[in-house]
């Protein structure tokens, strides 16, 4: 792995096999956690390769465990009884650092499958951020941004198509390597896979491969929105007629099992005003790219429709800003309040928060304005924050003189 590109959740992973008997790496397919789980583990066992072991771990499952530790597991959800193992193990070894898990896939709960609470420690694993896939300069940290480190830097003189070139290639670490027309084959040929094959296996159930990618399209069409359970049935109408609420929930369950959808969980920081709070989530796939190839475009058609571009490249800042706060123990949100007053992400950590704004532009009156909105809103709420961020497509990173921070995603780091 000698063209391994480091990650954030390597730091990460380091300090729960600290602290955990087993570690779980968690996030849709070709994201990096093999890669990532394989530099830290002394022994592998790659359950999506080796069919024999599959069938071997159904009788004996105890014999999968057999190796140096940390031991990988890779895939472990296809043999499902390797959790409840893995946690008798642990709690027979009484050591940390015992096993990582990798998964693709959550499978469905039942009542035999032990949250492993104190034994199993989660990580979330993203597609690479622009920072970790060398694409950013990272010379504003996030970090530093929650300190009150004022960001100052011109950035790289590059335009929007080098942007919509990076949306449309993404953050899967193959696809660093390609050409951005084999990695727009290998992002569209994902999303195949994902309709036609992996959705099955996650709970056994059948669906219909062009339902699914209806649905996937229509997540698409509304990247970065709070796009209604009725705009989705509508958006898939065309595929035998739209699906019914419970199909539309079994569904979307599937690919947010996948890590495939992704919810933006709404934030709800009480307010001085009596505006209600959204409680329900925007909505993203797990990288641009995604939306992208669900969607036919090019980085040429992105840049000719700024609407589109826009919607997914918020998605970008999104993918971004979930690794850099995780990075630093922070969450993401997003908030809107029943006036229709909205701060696009969230960065949240107990009473702690933080508002971005994202623009593709980084022009004067666009930057006043979200300015603006960024400063009416946080003026009403309860806590102030601990900064103020427009995110911009291109251009330099500074610190206006109202304290609002412009920041180019170009420059952004953990």
């Amino acid at each position: 792995m000698t063209d391994y590109l480091p990650r954030t959740v390597d730091a990460e992973l380091t300090v729960r096999l600290r602290s955990a008997g087993a570690v779980l790496l968690e996030g849709p397919k070709a994201c990096g956690k093999t890669w990532a789980a394989q530099r830290q583990a002394r022994s592998a066992l790659h359950l999506d390769r080796n069919p024999q072991a599959r069938r071997t771990g159904a009788t004996d499952v105890d014999l999968l465990l057999e190796g140096a530790a940390p031991r990988l597991i890779d895939e472990w959800q296809l043999v499902p009884e390797t959790w409840n193992a893995v946690r008798a193990a642990v709690d027979d070894r009484n050591a940390d650092g015992q096993f990582i898990l990798t998964g693709s896939a959550t499978p469905a709960d039942d009542v035999t499958r032990h949250s492993g609470a104190m034994r199993i420690a989660r990580i979330r694993v993203h597609p690479m951020s622009l920072a970790e896939s060398g694409d950013s300069t990272n010379e504003v940290s996030f970090a530093a941004l929650l300190a009150g480190e004022v960001p100052r830097t011109l950035g790289p003189d590059l335009g929007l198509k080098h942007v919509a070139e990076l949306v449309c290639r993404g953050g899967w670490p193959s696809n660093v390597r390609r050409d951005l027309d084999s990695a727009q084959t290998a992002n569209a040929d994902y999303l195949r896979t994902v309709a036609s094959a992996d959705i099955q296996t996650v709970d056994g159930v059948r669906r219909d491969p062009n339902r699914v990618a209806a649905l996937i399209f229509a997540l698409a069409r509304s990247s970065a929105s709070y796009v209604s359970k009725k705009t989705l049935q509508a958006d898939t109408v065309g595929y035998g007629g739209p699906l019914s609420p419970n199909a539309l929930d079994s569904y979307l369950d599937a690919l947010v099992r996948l890590w495939v959808a992704v919810p933006q969980p709404a934030w709800g920081e009480h307010l001085r005003s009596a505006a209600q709070v959204r409680k329900t989530p925007k909505w993203h796939l797990a990288d641009p790219s995604l939306a992208a190839a669900a969607l036919g475009a090019t980085p040429r058609s992105l840049v000719e429709d700024p609407e589109a571009f826009g919607q997914v490249f918020e998605t970008l800042a999104f993918r971004d800003l979930q690794v850099y706060a995780q990075a630093a123990g922070w969450q993401v949100r997003a908030y809107q309040d029943s006036k229709g007053d909205e701060i696009d992400i969230v960065a949240v950590s107990g009473g702690r928060w933080a508002g971005f704004e994202v623009k593709l532009s980084s022009s004067p009156r666009v930057v006043d304005d979200a300015a603006a909105k960024l400063m009416r809103i946080a003026s009403n709420m309860r806590t102030a924050p601990e900064s103020l961020t427009i995110l911009t497509a291109t251009g330099p990173s500074y610190r206006r003189e109202d304290g609002v921070n412009v920041v180019s995603t170009l420059t952004l780091g953990p």
